[in-house]
């Protein structure tokens, strides 16, 4: 079984040290990217290609996002 937890930077080694002690648990930092992510990129980027899709800077993009938060 797997499962994904969310740890504070600050607490993570700590963490780390703890789970790693128990002998039935291994750690892997390793993240998979869901085949569905992969596809949908794919997606957009042939999109992007044949010209049916504008894309924008970062920079344009990170005003928009950062005014609404």
């Amino acid at each position: 079984m797997k499962i994904t937890l969310d740890i504070k930077d600050r607490n993570l080694n700590t963490f780390l040290e703890l789970i790693g002690s128990l002998e039935y648990v291994s750690v892997s930092e390793e993240q998979e990217i869901p085949q569905e992510q992969i596809d949908e990129v794919n997606r957009r980027l042939g999109l992007i290609a044949k010209g049916g899709m504008k894309t924008r800077s970062w920079d344009a993009a990170k005003k928009d996002i950062f005014k609404r938060a």
